[in-house]
């Protein structure tokens, strides 16, 4: 069988993507039982408040003082998606909407001409722990789009579908499809001004988890799409025969045959596929764009106008614990859910 593997490299906690996503970041923190606050029921001392990135005790503050997460912070020219497998975000931004979202929830936003919000991770339990696991996936945006109106599309975890695959041993393989398609398994649509939008570009976000034994092929892709599989979790993987451990990510050519078996033990693995946008890409800090320039303008446009402001009363907004999981949007459209 053909060698489908480009290159293999560890994973760490920013994983390294290919054109066209910029990288993906896996949050896995073991929160504990939360105080009236939203904050962690336990004491802070020594951890580095306000950029706390060290896993001491299993989690991190991150850059929040009394709750885990992000507080109000911009961004220009790129999209985030944000997969929450278990766990809560509260989300809050410069045009006003806001949200909570988890278990399985997904969070498309374009951040274009310019936004700012805040991404806080709440511990609603006051009697157990609050664990929490998602991916922050960073996809470019082309040029000509880089100042499309910011905007936010929620995909509810009952509404991506699953694709369903049982090999010749009855073995099963299912795949969250976030983005793209597998046969007649379709993802709702993504923001409009996304490269995603364009089938074309045959961009693909998959959660595949495996039965321990399962096979699975993948469906080939144009030539010209790049494509990375990250084993997150698991034991191992054989991938045309070549055997791959956990924590890896494994570039994959696009358009010959490849067939992962899996080991022993279940296994995780995020898929992400696309055309290469193939356009410079100059990035710092929160700001993605095509040169130098247009960073410092993204500077200067931010410390002029903060992107709209910010509506709210604190930096680290959180919703009611009585919120369920819902999303109110810029046009003051609200969605709820159970």
């Amino acid at each position: 069988m053909q060698n489908a593997i480009l290159n293999i490299k560890p994973l760490g906690f920013q994983w390294e993507t290919e054109d066209p996503f910029l990288f993906c970041v896996h949050h896995l923190d073991a929160y504990p039982r939360g105080n009236q606050e939203f904050g962690p029921a336990t004491s802070l001392a020594g951890r580095n408040i306000g950029n706390d990135f060290t896993p001491q005790e299993g989690w991190r503050m991150y850059h929040g003082e009394k709750v885990p997460g992000f507080p109000v912070h911009p961004h220009r020219g790129f999209e985030t998606v944000t997969i929450v497998l278990e766990g809560f975000v509260d989300h809050a931004d410069s045009l006003g909407a806001a949200g909570r979202y988890g278990n399985g929830d997904v969070q498309w936003m374009t951040a274009g001409e310019g936004i700012q919000h805040s991404e806080m991770f709440p511990l609603l339990n006051t009697e157990k722990e609050n664990p929490l696991e998602l991916f922050q996936i960073w996809l470019n945006l082309p040029k000509a789009k880089k100042f499309s109106k910011a905007y936010f599309t929620m995909l509810w975890t009952d509404k991506i579908p699953v694709y369903k695959f049982k090999d010749s041993d009855g073995k099963s393989t299912n795949v969250k499809v976030i983005a793209g398609r597998i046969e007649n398994c379709e993802a709702p649509a993504p923001p409009p001004d996304s490269w995603a939008s364009d089938p074309m570009n045959e961009v693909a976000i998959w959660n595949i988890s495996m039965e321990a034994g399962a096979e699975y092929q993948l469906p080939k892709a144009s030539s010209y799409v790049k494509r990375s599989l990250f084993f997150h979790k698991g034991e191992s993987i054989s991938i045309n025969d070549a055997k791959v451990s956990a924590n890896r990510s494994i570039n994959l050519i696009p358009d010959g045959d490849i067939v992962i078996k899996n080991g022993n033990s279940e296994a995780h693995l995020l898929f992400l596929q696309g055309r290469p946008i193939n356009e410079p890409v100059y990035q710092y800090g929160p700001f993605v764009m095509n040169n130098e320039a247009e960073i410092r303008q993204a500077y200067q446009e931010y410390q002029n106008t903060r992107f709209g402001g910010w509506p709210w009363d604190r930096p680290d907004v959180v919703h009611p614990r009585s919120e369920g999981r819902f999303a109110i949007h810029a046009d003051g459209r609200k969605e709820t859910k159970a």
